[in-house]
């Protein structure tokens, strides 16, 4: 009866180390992924594009935004 009660004991711990082997092996899986999707710093000049506005459109003059030597004042007067 003491022998059974041992083999039962040494099950469980095994058990139980199998469970934590598996643990830190997830663990570390998830470590190593997540550190190489991390995109790189971005220059100076990335950061200068990013911070002008990107408006192409106003850029050419085609944009209701853009700014013209015309304006609707100038319109409405030369009109009369």
């Amino acid at each position: 009866m003491a022998n059974l009660a041992g083999t039962t004991a040494q099950r469980i711990r095994i058990g139980l180390t199998g469970l934590a082997f598996a643990f830190l092996l997830v663990l570390i899986g998830s470590v190593i992924s997540r550190s190489g999707g991390d995109p790189a710093p971005p220059t100076a000049a990335e950061q200068e594009a990013a911070a002008e506005p990107n408006e192409p459109l106003a850029e050419l003059g085609v944009a209701p935004g853009s700014t013209t030597s015309e304006t609707p004042a100038n319109n409405s007067s030369s009109s009369r």
